[in-house]
């Protein structure tokens, strides 16, 4: 039997309303977040029988965001459905000041791996995991409720000291701005304080690149 086609929320513009790789004139880029079922293909090694949130339960958001290369991208980011409208204001607001995201793809690119997602500075959300560097604990990216963004310039210390991804230890100097470096009182955590999520950043250790509707 034929899967129905899955439902899409289409939020500002239309799909394609602004070019993926950059605006060439006319009205401004937007957002242009469209909101839809998860294709199983979309999951992949990200999700698995046993995780806390079914597929059914989620939902694929595909949304426009700057590039490192001042450039208009398309993304794709898994959340729980409950949380997909405070994490489009989240990224509307990065939008409308020009926010740099490197890449925005869905855990499922990576075969679920996160070390390799934050090697590359992939910004993403749900992937059904262990906490890295706590092998007993869930992630909180396996509840669909969290998301990390740049990673590489925003980087993790977990509990034995160790920093995620390798490379990125120069970004734990919080005073020396970098692109992409999500600092206190800029958009990303200024929206991310009015939608109720947590900043990692503000842990002891540090997970500067880690935000959490339940601050975990």
């Amino acid at each position: 039997m034929r899967r129905a086609a899955a439902p899409v929320l289409a939020l500002g513009l239309t799909l394609g309303a602004v070019p993926a790789q950059g605006a060439t004139g006319g009205a401004a880029p937007q957002l242009s977040a469209t909101v839809s079922d998860v294709p199983p293909s979309k999951l992949g090694a990200s999700h698995e029988p046993g995780c806390p949130v079914p597929p059914s339960r989620l939902r694929l958001i595909s949304m426009n965001h700057w590039g490192f290369d001042g450039r208009v991208h398309r993304g794709e980011l898994i959340a729980r459905q409950d949380e997909v409208r405070p994490l489009l204001h989240v990224f509307e607001k990065a939008f409308e000041e020009r926010f740099p995201i490197r890449r925005m793809r869905v855990m499922a690119e990576y075969g679920g791996d996160d070390a390799e997602a934050m090697a590359a500075d992939n910004t993403s959300a749900f992937n059904c995991r262990r906490v890295t560097g706590d092998a007993r604990n869930l992630s909180r990216h396996s509840f669909g409720d969290a998301v990390d963004i740049n990673p590489a310039e925003n980087p993790y210390v977990d509990r034995s000291g160790r920093v995620h991804p390798p490379g990125a230890e120069q970004h734990l100097d919080r005073d020396r701005p970098a692109k992409g470096m999500i600092t206190p009182g800029d958009a990303v955590t200024t929206a991310m304080d009015d939608a109720g999520w947590e900043w990692g950043g503000r842990w002891a250790p540090p997970d500067y690149h880690h935000f959490s509707a339940d601050g975990t």
